[in-house]
């Protein structure tokens, strides 16, 4: 077996990476930390589930992290240090995975974290009446979780799945009593995690509200302390527009706020009453996934020309004065051990080829309105956005999209925001021309199968409903081996072949999270890695 027991001095590396990136997006603040105090923060997203074992949304991670954690903590370099767990090992096979926990860690409900407690929760993720269409994904590969002793985890594969140490390591752990709660599937005080906070109260629609765990003793080495957190209390007021968020900040109604417009962001930079950051996430890009199945874009002519009519510099620049980073491929480009750059300036932008590509399609007629049309009907594609999960400006982007579209290619682009029953039936249905997606912070590849595995083998988030046997056998084969260099080179085929062959997407932007606080606020900032806003751990209040 390969052994991955984190040596003091791997240990200590990693810090110093985690630290650096860190450094880089902001300077370390004077003082020392004081303990004591409240926080509110102003979020944009609001939960659909505090189970943080059916949450989808990336946004609202940051909630559910004070709360829930995981066996391993990433390091800047995408490397693993101890968390809930001392070290791990994995089988010269690859098929089996053994993981050795701390023996001082409990949940907030009392109940002591053991071997049984993280068994019980892959056992129950992997049962479809739990999970849903989670047990199909990264789970599926699971054949047998054992509790050794107390301590001691074996996870036995069906077969060897190279993204399964990033799957296994960063799952939030349940208390095991919670199963059997009410709130299990929504989530909510009921359902104990093992972090630095516990959940207090929420009131849907407004706000929810932690308090300081007192026995917390066993944050990663990533953390910038140990021990219970400096706060007392966090608070997050859901206000999910920009603007909103931004006028509770400069009137001192909260103390912090993530997800700023680009409009905004020059309030809080180089202004001396406020700090600002911004970080690039790991993970798929906000993208348009076209369906290949249905209406005008099943024919790959089409799809291939609306990703020519755009010019996406000019729109992100439009959009977002230049605070966000314009998106290529599959997957976004801090994943370095996933993503081949050379996909980049290599398509996109071309009037003339996308009006070529339509005029070969037979959409050769255009209508009163300036639109494309064929045999009577108009050349439209419909966007299908869930209302829900509508931020950063995206309906804004859509907008601009629409009339490139229409201005380049005589293309129609249709936007509909539905609820979130409507957008589930639409998706199921498969009747829509697009819906657009974005997937953080999965990583080392699985959010690559959630979007271009088969539907039925895995790939929930298939909106382009791409069924090529090329995508299920270089993803196959990837997932299937260690080597590193031989998954880059097939995830690399897998990109081309998607965006630029096929054209199942336009990827528009890289997911960006961005926070400004109150100069007060201390130790706010980014996980490393994945890169997501963290948890309010490390944050005190400078008096």
């Amino acid at each position: 077996m390969n052994r991955h027991r984190l040596s003091p001095a791997a240990a200590v590396l990693a810090v110093s990476l985690s630290l650096l990136v860190t450094s880089d997006i902001r300077a370390d603040t004077a003082g020392s930390p004081v303990e004591g105090g409240s926080l509110t923060w102003g979020v944009e997203t609001e939960p659909a589930t505090l189970n943080p074992h059916l949450n989808g949304q990336a946004k609202t991670k940051l909630l559910l992290r004070n709360v829930f954690e995981s066996l391993l903590a990433r390091t800047a370099d995408g490397g693993y240090v101890p968390w809930l767990a001392t070290g791990y090992k994995i089988s010269d096979d690859g098929q089996t995975y053994v993981f050795n926990l701390r023996g001082d860690v409990k949940f907030s409900d009392g109940t002591k974290l053991d071997a049984g407690a993280v068994v019980t929760n892959l056992v129950k993720l992997k049962d479809p009446a739990y999970s849903g269409s989670i047990s199909a994904g990264p789970i599926s590969h699971l054949a047998e979780a054992k509790a050794l002793d107390d301590l001691t985890i074996e996870l036995t594969l069906k077969q060897p799945y190279a993204p399964f140490l990033e799957f296994a390591s960063s799952l939030e752990i349940v208390s095991p009593a919670a199963f059997a709660s009410t709130q299990m599937k929504s989530g909510g005080p009921g359902v104990a995690g093992t972090g630095p906070f516990i959940l207090d109260r929420y009131t849907k629609g407004q706000e929810i509200h932690f308090v300081k765990n007192p026995d917390y003793r066993w944050a990663p080495s990533t953390a910038a302390h140990q021990g219970p957190a400096y706060l007392d209390e966090v608070t997050y007021r859901f206000l999910p527009e920009s603007s909103v968020r931004t006028g509770a900040l400069t009137s001192g109604q909260v103390d912090l706020i993530e997800g700023i417009s680009g409009n905004d962001a020059s309030l809080f930079r180089d202004n001396s009453e406020f700090s600002y950051q911004s970080a690039l996430n790991t993970g798929t890009p906000y993208s348009l996934f076209l369906n290949s199945t249905f209406g005008p874009t099943a024919d790959v002519r089409v799809r291939k020309a609306l990703i020519a009519s755009v010019d996406l510099k000019a729109v992100l620049k439009s959009v977002y004065r230049g605070e966000r980073k314009r998106a290529w491929g599959i997957t976004s480009p801090i994943d370095t051990k996933l993503y081949d750059a050379s996909i980049e300036s290599s398509y996109g932008n071309d009037p003339k080829l996308a009006n070529q590509l339509l005029d070969d399609a037979g959409w050769t007629v255009r209508d009163t309105g300036g639109y494309r049309s064929k045999d009577g009907e108009r050349l439209t594609i419909e966007i299908v956005q869930a209302q829900a999960t509508v931020r950063d400006q995206r309906d804004v982007l859509l907008l601009a999209l629409q009339a490139q579209a229409k201005q380049q290619a005589g293309i129609d682009l249709r936007i509909a925001y539905v609820d979130a029953g409507t957008y589930a039936d639409r998706r199921s249905s498969g009747k829509f021309g697009s819906i657009p997606n974005s997937r953080t912070p999965a990583g080392d590849g699985y959010d690559i199968e959630y979007h271009y595995l088969p539907i039925d083998q895995g790939g929930s988030v298939n909106y382009s409903r791409a069924a090529a046997p090329e995508l299920l056998n270089w993803l196959q084969a990837a997932s299937s081996t260690l080597d590193q260099k031989t998954r880059f080179d097939l995830y690399a085929r897998l990109q081309r072949f998607a965006i630029i062959d096929q054209g199942y997407a336009l990827p528009l932007y890289v997911p960006d999270d961005q926070i400004a606080a109150a100069v007060a606020v201390q130790g706010e900032g980014f996980r490393p890695f994945h890169q997501l806003p963290e948890n309010a751990y490390d944050i005190w209040l400078k008096r």
